[in-house]
Order: C-alpha cells, then structure tokens, then sequence
C-alpha cells in the first residue's frame, strides 16, 4: 500500500548526516586534502572521546560513545562498548541510555539487537510505544505473530512515543564543545569553520540512532484492518504517533488515521497534515543545506540540539526562528522545489 513508502521521509530528515556519512560511501572520489582531513577527522574524534572517558556522568558517556562508535583501534577503555556499558551502569542513567546500547551487539551473528538492553527498555520505558514499536518489529521478524499483536496492543495503551534521538543529539551537542577542532579538520575554504565540523559531527553521528520498525507496525495494521481489535488499537496507536518525537513517528501516525478512519473529514485532515509534515522535512532540509555555508545559522541549529527535546521540537523550533512556514503554500506539492 501507499503508507508503506512513508520511511522515504527518513532521507530527506537524513540531509543532515549527509556530511558525516559520505565518508563512508564518497571515500574513493576524495582529494588527498579532504582525505586528510577525514582522517584529522577521525583523530579528533578520539581526543574528544578520551578526554570524556574518565567521566562518571551517563550523559557525558551516551556523547562519548556515539563518538566513539565509529572509531577502530582505540583502547578497550574508550570503546563504544565500554563507554556505553559504563553509561548504563552509572547512577541517574535513563532508557536513553539503553535505547543507544541496543546497538551494542554483533549483527552477524544476528544477536540484534542487544537482549539485555531491550530487557531493560521494556523494565524502565513501558509508558513509550517507541519501545514496544522496537519489540514489535523484533517479534514480527522472528515470526511471533501472537507476540507481535501484544506489542502493539501495548504500544497503543503508552503514553508517549519519544525514539530518544534528542537526548543523543544534546549528548553530542555538549561534548563536541569539549575541544576545539585542530585546524586540520577544517576546511579553509568552509565559511562555517570549526561551528561546521562541530554541527557535521552533531547530526551525523545522531543519525545512526535505533529505530523502531514502523514498516512492520503499518504492514500489521493494514493487513489486520478487517479485525475490530486490531483497528482500535492502531487508530489508538496512531493518535499518540501523531504528537511523537519524530517525523517518521508522525508520518506513521497519520498515515493509520487516513487509512482506517471511518470519517472523511478525519481521512482528508490527515492527509492535509501528512502533507505540511513532508513540507517541514522539506523544508528543514533545506535550512540545514543552507547552514553548511553559513556559521551563524550552524550555530543556532547546534544549539537547539544542546538545549534538548526532541527532533521533532527541534525542527519546528528551527523553522519558526527563521520565519519558515510550517504549514505548506496552498500551491506547493510534495517532490517539487520550494
């Protein structure tokens, strides 16, 4: 069905980790002055990390090991199994904590993600559909049918959605300000100087959050729309989705209403709503394209991570202090410019 190409909207949110994920996939292309630089990059990133590692304080930790979860040869004291260990071990550590942590697992072996921190979730989040969203899609790929229709009975009696990604963006927003960046990192060509690698390292690594498996929550819901329970539950569900912490949560959320509402006027509000949605993506990309150039606007954007709340917040919160729409130009349709 249509609602399944709704994760599309995930890479346009995606333009923000543009910068720090084309290291991975453009590597070969690069000069050997931006491959110098990536590599100054790299090293930055682990005297940040071993400046954070003597901590005790989770939140410095969960930004430690997002830095650290992509670094190779660094000692076992600053790894990103040690860091995030350490940070779920400390006193005042939240499911935030363990939300990251469930990435802490070997994926070839297929022992993802990781049991205990998915254990613990479930112990210290069971108000949040996000972490019965997760143990849904776990349980749909496992087969466990039954399994998979009480996470979803259980994520529509929650009280919130929240996939944590703020609390990690204002981990990494703190601790990227640790150091500054050698100017080896920078480009001297960039405008925004040492705030652009800061912001690039910001909404990068936070890019790589855990995300619950919404495609298997739509494919349960519209296969099981026939069944009275199912639909209550996923109309229930996607109310909550709708005030949820992030646009993919959104998207879902209004996508059920649009799909399974008896009433018309609710089935044509949620498609007007989806649609300003793809318009604050849109447009949000758009503004954070335009701060790669620009130092002030970098600036604000680290900031607003640094202050907390959601990513949902944080986008609307951006496009309002820039005087930006949120609801969608009468004449405007998704896919076109502007």
């Amino acid at each position: 069905m249509r609602g399944r190409q709704l994760l599309a909207l995930g890479l346009v949110f995606a333009a923000l980790a543009g910068p720090a994920l084309a290291a991975k996939t453009k590597a070969p292309t690069l000069d050997k002055q931006e491959v110098a630089r990536r590599k100054a990059l790299l090293a930055f990133q682990k005297d940040l990390v071993s400046v954070i590692a003597p901590q005790a304080a989770p939140i410095p930790l969960l930004g430690g090991a997002l830095l650290a979860r992509p670094l190779v040869d660094v000692p076992e004291f600053n790894s990103f199994h040690s860091l995030i260990e350490r940070a779920s071990q400390a006193e005042g550590a939240g499911p935030e904590i363990n939300w990251v942590r469930l990435t802490d697992c070997d994926a070839k072996a297929d022992a993802c993600p990781n049991a205990d921190a998915m254990d613990k979730l479930v112990a210290q989040a069971p108000d949040n559909a996000a972490v019965w969203l997760l143990k849904l899609g776990q349980d749909a790929h496992d087969g466990k049918t039954d399994a998979a229709r009480d996470d979803l009975a259980k994520a529509a009696a929650a009280k919130l959605y929240d996939d944590y990604t703020g609390s990690s963006l204002k981990a990494l927003a703190t601790t990227v300000a640790l150091l500054p960046p050698p100017p080896a990192v920078i480009n001297p060509l960039s405008a925004t100087g040492a705030i652009g690698v800061q912001m690039t390292m910001v909404f990068g690594l936070a890019g790589t959050q855990p995300q619950p498996s919404l495609q298997a929550t739509a494919r349960l819901c519209e296969d099981g729309a026939g069944d009275a329970g199912v639909k209550a539950d996923c109309l229930k569900l996607g109310k909550l989705l709708e005030w949820g912490s992030s646009p993919l949560a959104r998207s879902l959320g209004l996508h059920l209403r649009e799909v399974l509402a008896d009433d018309p006027a609710q089935q044509e509000d949620a498609r007007r709503a989806r649609r300003n949605l793809v318009w604050q993506v849109s447009s949000f990309s758009e503004l954070s394209a335009r701060a790669t150039g620009d130092a002030a606007l970098a600036q604000h954007l680290v900031t607003l991570a640094r202050s907390g709340g959601t990513e949902m917040s944080l986008m609307l919160t951006a496009l309002r202090d820039y005087n930006i729409a949120v609801d969608a130009p009468a004449d405007w349709e998704p896919g076109k410019a502007g």
